[in-house]
């Protein structure tokens, strides 16, 4: 593949934060836009210089200039446009989550594979130069013995909540609440530095008649407890936190992980690799390198990441009641 030809799906804030990126990176490029209106598509094409409109899906995937779909729709839809992207022979560029099942993104990949197709969920986190730091610090502190983060950001559409509207973000008929939203990342973090836990709980707070709002996300893993706070209904210091026997290691912000700092009995260092504080831009770029490389073992790698969270967020959520829509 000499060049990623993008076709959107979706047209919200994100979708806004990812094509500022797109257009100031060689190798890749908006291709054509879909949306569900005619106003909505032109406008998103004419903003980032896209030469194609759908209001067909089909249509969308049919084209044959597009080699790349990039999902940014309601949590349950990722599921069902990302197979027939995958099926229409297309990349799969999906925001997080994946899907909010494990057998979904099990499927996915075997169908990704099978088509030699990329598959990626688009989340910052492991794209993020400061997270190759992380890894390259971790032995320093020694055995991991705690973890505790917050991510914490009030949500506009709490508003909306509370006067008793039923926004997507919060509906579970859409897949929506703060676990699948802003916990997600704390929740990726842990399993992308140490793998699937040995069992995960969810203490939520649940608004009458949607989906949780915040909560607490419990990992036991063999040594170590982690404990990761989430909120859309509140905002607070958000961090991540390392604690070893050696020192902690203490991240500002565990979504854009802004700075790494490293406490031992003998240094105390912040790093940061990041000069650009849009963790957009690093994504863009990487992803675009490794696509364009063909660099599939990397790829996967962080594909399995991103499977082994859903089945994490799935088991514990579901354990929690909250049911999405073809729940077993």
């Amino acid at each position: 593949m000499d060049e990623i030809r993008l076709g959107t799906i979706g047209s919200g804030v994100i979708v806004h934060s990812v094509l500022d990126n797109v257009v100031k990176t060689e190798g890749i490029k908006l291709e054509a836009v879909y949306s569900r209106t005619q106003d909505k598509a032109g406008e998103l094409a004419k903003t980032y210089g896209a030469t194609k409109t759908y209001t067909d899906l089909d249509a969308l995937l049919n084209d044959e200039s597009v080699n790349t779909i990039y999902i940014a729709t309601p949590n349950l839809l990722h599921y069902p446009q990302a197979k027939a992207a995958l099926l229409a022979g297309k990349n799969v560029i999906c925001e997080k989550p994946l899907v909010t099942r494990k057998t979904h993104a099990q499927e996915l990949r075997e169908i990704a594979s099978s088509k030699k197709l990329f598959l990626v969920q688009a989340a910052p986190t492991t794209f993020l130069p400061n997270f190759r730091l992380l890894c390259e610090k971790l032995p320093e502190i020694g055995r991991v013995r705690l973890i505790m983060s917050n991510y914490s950001q009030y949500s506009s559409r709490y508003d909306a909540v509370l006067s008793g509207e039923r926004p997507n973000i919060f509906n579970p008929e859409y897949a929506g609440g703060c676990l699948m939203d802003i916990n997600f990342y704390n929740v990726l973090l842990n399993v992308a530095l140490f793998g699937a836990p040995l069992n995960a709980q969810y203490f939520p707070n649940i608004y009458p008649g949607l989906a949780d709002t915040s909560g607490v996300f419990l990992m036991k893993y063999d040594g170590f407890v982690s404990t990761n706070s989430g909120a859309k209904d509140t905002w607070g210091i958000n961090h991540f936190m390392i604690e070893g026997e050696q020192g902690y290691i203490y991240i500002d912000e565990p979504n854009g992980l802004k700075s790494v700092r490293v406490v031992t009995r003998s240094s105390d260092e912040t790093f940061n690799l990041q000069p650009n504080p849009d963790r957009w831009y690093y994504e863009v770029q990487k992803l675009t390198r490794l696509m364009l490389n063909d660099d599939r073992d990397a790829v996967n790698a962080m594909l399995d990441v991103s499977v082994e969270t859903v089945g994490v967020i799935e088991s514990a959520r579901k354990d929690a009641g909250i049911i999405f829509p073809g729940d077993e």
